[in-house]
């Protein structure tokens, strides 16, 4: 025998008892009570009420009388402690899936039905089924009861991968070039540049000064941007009149300075001194192809079919604006 203490109503009173018990009963938690204990600490620790422990235990009177080493049992079965993981044996069944890979479908029951009859049909396991329902093996379904079903997700196809625009007109760019026309199209983005009205009367003021028809040169231009400085393609074809750096250092020889192709006014430039020796080398159907497929490549392989297109829309834009066309109106 040794000393301890029962608690009556606050005040702690030595008493003698026997050996402390240490084990609850089956389907209950329990707890061993310790010196200056109370129901009602109890009860708040453990989320319950002094109510509740009185009943459970069979306490006499209000139950302020426990006593150090009285082991209480508690609402609610202990948990199970968890086991060590072995090597799974060859044919074991496979462990139940994880709540986050699974989805629910609803399932009326019908008759005849059972749990491992539904689980073997949409291929769920009868513990994951059971769970979802909170159902015991025990428990019996009938006809028209509704189940959740827990059934694998199907994993998402892999976003695909964005391909680079690469090609224009049928043909396919360099990345590098293509990656240089991405930057000058950021770029252009972000500037305050003209509309495109101020852009045709751009157009026009520098045709007339370098000695190029104006309508031709309106209607490249309306055919290669439709008059938009802000136009750039996988080519890194730049700008209102569409022009590529080679094409732009080629033009810069001429005018006698760097012309920078972002620039609305050395675009134009650009595009208008291009045309003026077009035209000055060959017939102003060549002259139109050359400018879309380049002089040398039309001479040496004629026109490609995209080539003739363009060269009949230029020249049907062309007559339009002789005549007073507007395309913005």
């Amino acid at each position: 025998m040794r000393n301890v203490v029962r608690v009556l109503t606050g005040i702690a009173v030595p008493v003698l008892a026997a050996g402390v018990i240490t084990a609850g009963s089956p389907g209950f938690g329990a707890y061993t009570v310790k010196s200056g204990d109370t129901l009602s600490h109890i009860a708040t620790r453990y989320g319950t009420s002094v109510k509740t422990l009185v009943a459970l235990n069979k306490l006499p009177g209000n139950g302020n009388a426990i006593y150090a080493g009285e082991v209480l049992k508690l609402p609610g079965a202990p948990k199970a402690k968890a086991k060590p993981q072995t090597a799974a044996k060859p044919g074991a069944a496979k462990a139940p899936a994880r709540r986050s890979q699974l989805g629910r479908v609803t399932y009326v029951v019908k008759p005849g039905d059972t749990i491992s009859k539904i689980a073997k049909r949409f291929k769920c396991s009868q513990a994951n089924l059971l769970a979802a329902n909170k159902l015991k093996a025990s428990d019996r379904i009938f006809a028209g009861k509704t189940l959740q079903v827990p059934v694998k997700l199907k994993a998402k196809p892999p976003a695909k991968k964005k391909t680079k625009n690469n090609t224009f007109a049928g043909r396919t760019y360099a990345d590098h070039i293509v990656a240089q026309a991405d930057r000058n199209r950021a770029t252009l983005k972000k500037r305050n540049l003209p509309t495109r009205a101020q852009m045709r009367t751009m157009i026009r003021n520098t045709a007339k000064k370098y000695g190029v028809d104006p309508e031709l040169a309106l209607a490249i231009s309306w055919q290669e941007s439709g008059w938009k400085q802000r136009v750039v393609s996988p080519a890194n074809a730049i700008g209102a009149m569409q022009v590529i750096p080679s094409t732009g250092r080629f033009s810069s020889g001429i005018v006698g300075r760097d012309l920078d192709l972002l620039k609305p006014q050395d675009n134009v430039i650009a595009g208008v001194v291009l045309l003026d020796r077009l035209t000055g080398a060959a017939k102003l159907d060549i002259a139109v192809a050359g400018y879309y497929q380049g002089l040398g490549g039309v001479r040496r392989n004629g026109m490609y079919p995209d080539t003739k297109v363009y060269v009949k829309n230029v020249l049907r834009l062309k007559a339009a604006f002789e005549k007073g066309w507007d395309p913005l109106k």
